[in-house]
């Protein structure tokens, strides 16, 4: 089998996310780690096993590296989702695809052209259940979607001494829980339901309107103890906690609720979808199974087995019925079906992953709803 050669650029919490899934994968070699310096390229390379250490620009001139992963902070993917494809290399851009609708346009026209490869990674929509979701409502299952509930909960930033670069806007753009999870949301929801959202209807809340910024590193999620002379007081003007109104294309209404300073949700994606038939319930600390809901008879528990699944959802499961799959899974499936397209050589017609295109319209969705809590009103996406 031809390997394909990677290069991954940003070694945070995604990027290792990233090289592991890639590691489980027959056909892919990570090759190359990229960061700022050579020398801390060469440090975080030693650690994770992998055999070149490089800078970004070092990166571009490698010609046996075919695909780049781009995993660094959001205001470097579009210059170098840009620059990469400029090289002639595929891409894998973590979300969001850049900082503002013009950005990610310009990215979409540069992916068309070149005819290259280019996925934004979604990875959320790669739980079995997710994909199961979408084929039971192609196949009339759920029937005409009548609301969406939805709500993406976290505590990692719940105390004021929590900090991060995503809560700095120059690093991290202007809207923090909406555009980085909240957009996991969205694409989940639209992805399963096939709806487009038309309008939306937004109130953000900035609960700790001063954070204490370390003067020391702290990595995302590691949680270390300081003591109050390590800090600086930054004042903090992006939401903590957004509720959103949304209408959809076939008339309906949904809701969603987003926070990352809920104590005890670490990680949790809620999604509830009543249908004119059944109603579709699911969460993403209990991936595994799926509750189903009737008016004229038992509800149902669905349990993720590639045995009872559609045939369309089978793909995206690996193990059988009781042996668990999780978050590391869906990075491994999602990467699955773009290097198919990477051995291919080219974007397919109709990719079933999610691209640069996908990337432009959780981009689109995020500025409305930054537009309407600014307005405080209703604005059409």
């Amino acid at each position: 089998m031809q390997k394909i050669n990677v290069g991954v650029v940003g070694t945070g919490f995604i990027g290792p996310a990233h090289i592991e899934a890639l590691r489980r994968l027959p056909n892919t070699n990570v090759l190359a780690l990229c960061e700022v310096t050579p020398e801390l390229a060469r440090q975080k390379a030693d650690q994770l096993g992998i055999e070149r250490a490089c800078t970004f620009d070092d990166l571009l001139k490698m010609d046996d590296i075919q695909v780049v992963h781009i995993c660094t902070p959001n205001f470097l993917h579009y210059q170098q989702s840009k620059a990469a494809l400029q090289a002639g290399k595929h891409v894998v851009c973590e979300k969001p695809l850049a900082k503002d609708l013009h950005e990610a346009e310009e990215l979409v026209q540069l992916a068309k052209e070149t005819g290259l490869v280019n996925a934004v990674h979604f990875n959320l929509r790669y739980y079995p259940l997710i994909r199961q979701m979408k084929v039971m409502r192609e196949k009339d299952d759920l029937g005409d979607v009548y609301s969406v509930i939805g709500s993406y909960l976290q505590d990692w930033l719940f105390y004021d001494t929590d900090y991060n670069w995503r809560l700095e806007p120059d690093k991290s753009g202007d809207s923090r829980a909406i555009a980085d999870i909240g957009s996991h949301l969205m694409d989940s929801l639209e992805y399963i339901t096939g709806l487009k959202t038309v309008a939306v209807m937004a109130d953000f809340n900035t609960i700790h309107k001063v954070r204490k910024k370390p003067l020391k590193p702290v990595e995302t999620y590691s949680g270390k103890m300081l003591q109050p002379e390590d800090y600086a007081d930054v004042p903090i003007n992006t939401e903590d906690h957004a509720n959103v109104l949304l209408k959809f294309d076939n008339g309906n209404r949904g809701v969603i609720t987003v926070s990352q300073v809920s104590a005890g949700r670490k990680n949790q994606m809620k999604l509830e979808i009543a249908g004119s038939k059944k109603t579709f319930a699911w969460n993403s600390e209990a991936p595994n199974e799926m509750w189903i809901g009737n008016r004229d008879g038992a509800n149902e528990s669905f349990m993720r087995d590639p045995s009872l699944v559609y045939p369309e959802a089978r793909s995206v499961i690996s193990f059988p019925g009781g042996h668990n799959e999780g978050f590391p899974d869906t990075s491994k499936q999602l990467f699955k079906e773009v290097y198919d397209a990477v051995a291919a050589g080219k974007q397919p017609e109709t990719p079933t992953f999610p691209t640069f295109a996908d990337g432009y319209r959780e981009l689109l969705i995020c500025e409305k709803i930054l537009e309407s809590n600014r307005k405080q009103a209703w604005v059409e996406v």
